[in-house]
């Protein structure tokens, strides 16, 4: 039986770290704050409550794989998940709407001819068919195998451009996000609906590699999911599996400093001063300086520090609404209202500025668990912005007049929206940073093949023998599916060693 010390109990390390426990390790877990969970949070307020994290769940097959290996009640026995349908609604400048059924690229396609006019359907679902040909191209080594010593063979884009002929010039084909917009989708509503898809997870459109096709295309192939009392529930759940497999943790317990002897990880060292002794450490949070001795966290073939960061970090601004008044029946889980000049909000958010006209997701569960009662509503407004440092989202004015800002932008969303607030809290990048210890506040991206690697994250394998990388800033990246996979490499590679090819 190895011991084995996880820094930080976010839902990759806790994964990992039961996983882990389930082996026969002895695992203790080591987390800063009060509470497990990581960006997976939660706020409360005189009977209203709210998600501070992710909202809604797109894969749940990792999830559920985790509690099929680590015990007897399975996922759903320990949470409720229900199917949200219609999965998005889509607000565009020029004022069209679409809803988007839950799972069904019949539907999908269906639901943008009705709405963007003939033909839009097709051009969606063809897309989407190059979308299908990326995953299977990159699932195994993006999502379910460690990162490989040569993975500069990820610097190759999966996706399959369209070759488009032009007179008197060159082919063309689609190498990013807005390209594929602008030159294959050829509508600006379904570039907008692609581009949304990009920023939701962190990434600026104009910069992001084509395989980013891979985000809608998961989320409409294995779609979205609530989870009844909100996404704090699943980090319960899994917490509460840790316990079961006699996983310790303690709380208000912040590593300074990762111990190395003999050349390889021994053990943490607490703010404290003590030392926890241990064969091996996983490693759940941000690597930062210092951390690591000689930072020693960069594994064989060594994928750029800078990966990770998605070539310009980005964080989430987040207003949590109490309102008066009922929900009404025909209300939308989720809406997204689109920017009405994507282009500057992207230069903004990715140039370390406040954008004038952000794009902004408003979440409305339908859920007795989030409110006093049926007469209140729970509301949560969202979106993409610079980090803080570039923005000084400490500063009250600021804070206030982007709230501000999304309130207005999402009066089209819910009727009545201003006059029905009771309270409002504002949570920015400052509060994620404060919390959870990532820099600025930034939330990690999912990693992604193409851009000759700039989009992959560190791997699970690092220099330091005995030292393990777990959670969103490790490979595959950011996101509860892809976090939760990290945490499942990990435990293979600690289990079966080196030679672990991955999960099946």
């Amino acid at each position: 039986m190895a011991r084995i010390a996880v820094i930080g109990a976010g839902t990759g390390a806790m994964a990992a770290a039961a996983r882990l426990a389930v082996a026969g390790e002895k695992v203790t877990v080591y987390e800063r704050s009060a509470s497990y969970g990581g960006s997976v949070g939660r706020h409360e307020h005189e009977g209203f409550a709210f998600d501070t994290g992710p909202g809604l769940l797109h894969l749940p097959a990792v999830q559920r794989d985790l509690f099929v290996k680590t015990g007897k009640e399975s996922l759903e026995q320990c949470v409720t998940l229900t199917q949200v349908d219609p999965a998005s609604r889509h607000l565009f400048a020029d004022g069209t709407a679409v809803s988007l059924p839950n799972a069904s690229r019949a539907g999908v396609a269906a639901a943008l001819d009705g709405a963007l006019g003939a033909g839009s359907g097709a051009r969606w679902s063809d897309f989407m068919d190059r979308a299908r040909d990326a995953w299977d191209r990159s699932r195994r080594p993006l999502l379910e195998e460690p990162l490989r010593a040569d993975h500069q063979v990820l610097g190759r884009d999966p996706y399959p451009a369209v070759r488009q002929r032009r007179l008197l010039r060159p082919a063309r084909q689609a190498a990013t996000v807005a390209e594929i917009g602008a030159w294959e989708l050829a509508d600006a509503r379904l570039a907008a609906l692609l581009d949304g898809y990009a920023l939701a997870h962190g990434l600026d459109p104009r910069t992001a590699p084509a395989s980013a096709a891979l985000l809608p295309y998961m989320e409409q192939t294995f779609g979205s999911w609530y989870v009844l009392g909100g996404m704090r529930e699943l980090a319960r759940a899994v917490y509460e599996r840790c316990l079961a497999r006699r996983v310790g943790f303690v709380f208000g317990a912040e590593v300074v400093r990762v111990v190395e002897k003999d050349g390889r990880a021994a053990g943490v060292e607490l703010a404290s001063g003590e030392v926890a002794e241990a064969d091996r450490v996983v490693l759940g949070v941000r690597p930062r300086p210092g951390l690591v001795p000689g930072q020693q966290v960069w594994g064989a073939g060594d994928v750029p520090v800078r990966a990770g960061s998605g070539a310009g970090a980005a964080g989430r601004f987040t207003v949590l609404l109490s309102l008066r008044g009922a929900r009404e029946a025909d209300a939308v889980h989720r809406t997204v209202v689109h920017s009405a000049d994507g282009a500057a909000e992207q230069e903004a958010v990715f140039g370390g500025r406040v954008a004038g006209h952000p794009t902004v997701t408003v979440l409305r569960p339908d859920d007795p668990a989030t409110r006093p009662d049926a007469e209140h509503e729970a509301v949560t407004l969202t979106a993409t912005v610079a980090p803080q440092g570039p923005v000084d989202w400490r500063d009250a004015a600021v804070r206030q007049r982007f709230a501000d800002v999304l309130v207005e932008r999402a009066g089209v969303a819910v009727p009545g929206l201003r006059e029905r607030i009771l309270h409002t809290e504002i949570r920015t990048p400052a509060e994620t940073e404060a919390e959870t210890g990532a820099e600025g506040g930034a939330v990690p991206p999912p990693a992604l093949a193409g851009s000759g690697g700039a989009y992959l994250h560190p791997g699970n394998l690092t220099r330091l023998p005995g030292l393990y990388l777990a959670g969103g800033w490790a490979h595959p990246g950011g996101g509860l599916a892809h976090a939760g996979m990290s945490g499942t490499l990990v435990a293979g590679l600690v289990v079966e060693g080196d030679d672990f090819r991955g999960s099946r």
